[in-house]
């Protein structure tokens, strides 16, 4: 399977997440933990039987666990942020990833971002405006969701990039077995701290949670993490905006979720100007 077929199945695989957790009425941290602790439980008989664990990953422990912590916060919080938003506007601020890696990029590498980073920076930015409404800027009515979904981001991009360094040297199944396991730990021990429920949910309920750790999770982030070996980090973090495009869609046709021609603008406007930032300099010809 190519590396870009790969991405195009991950991303329609978990862009049906944050719909499903619109409609699943359980917390948002316990939804990950079941996210990512049934997947877990699931992947783990198929990696033994048929020998896909490589002893190669105790050498990467370390990136391994810091992917891990930074992927169970990422779907932890994100979680949260659709309850209190829409999934159309989470999904886009949480997609926002790109933009945090370019930022980073700035502050601690030699190579800084070009002019073009700042351009498509600046348009993002006026893509968001529009996307949330100029009114909740300027009377600064940031709310909670809107918070949660931007921090979700920044463990999206740290995730992004860790994990690209990692999967160069071991295999997917391998690393996103260990990973899992150790999402799902420090998971738990969150919802034990904070009393968050794990059980009495009804048959739906159970249901939806089956379908995120079997689609959204082994499928979506096994593609996903399959194209992160042969495409770079920046290009499959700004191909899994698209996400949010088919989340909207999504939302629109299984929740009855509003959709206003302003935030098909500013998600658009969004969208572009991320992909501008990722536009490089012409190296001049000799």
């Amino acid at each position: 399977m190519s590396a870009r077929f790969s991405l195009v199945i991950g991303i329609l695989c978990i862009s049906i997440f944050p719909v499903l957790v619109r409609s699943t009425p359980i917390s948002g941290i316990s939804d990950a933990f079941y996210r990512l602790s049934l997947a877990a439980v699931l992947i783990w008989p198929y990696v033994i039987l048929r020998r896909k664990w490589d002893p190669a990953v105790w050498r990467y422990w370390k990136p391994i666990t810091v992917c891990a912590l930074f992927f169970a916060s990422d779907i932890a919080v994100w979680n949260l942020s659709i309850h209190y938003t829409s999934a159309t506007q989470a999904s886009l601020l949480t997609n926002l990833s790109p933009i945090w890696v370019g930022i980073g990029t700035l502050l601690f590498a030699a190579e800084k971002p070009n002019r073009y980073f700042w351009f498509g920076t600046v348009l993002a930015m006026v893509g968001l405006v529009l996307l949330m409404g100029a009114e909740t800027f300027l009377k600064l009515r940031f709310d909670k969701g809107f918070f949660l979904a931007v921090l979700s981001g920044l463990f999206y991009a740290g995730y992004i990039v860790v994990s690209r360094t990692v999967l160069t040297k071991i295999p997917v199944l391998a690393f996103m077995t260990c990973s899992m396991t150790i999402s799902s730990v420090y998971l738990l021990g969150v919802c034990l701290v904070l009393g968050e429920p794990l059980w009495g949910f009804e048959p739906r309920i159970w249901g939806s949670l089956i379908v995120q750790a079997l689609v959204c999770q082994l499928l979506g982030w096994f593609s996903v993490s399959h194209a992160l070996q042969s495409i770079d980090a920046q290009r499959v973090s700004l191909s899994l905006l698209s996400q949010a495009i088919v989340t909207g869609f999504l939302a629109w046709l299984l929740i009855d979720e509003q959709i206003t021609l302003q935030m098909i603008i500013g998600g658009l406007v969004i969208l572009a100007g991320i992909a501008v930032t990722f536009r490089r300099e012409r190296t001049p010809e000799r």
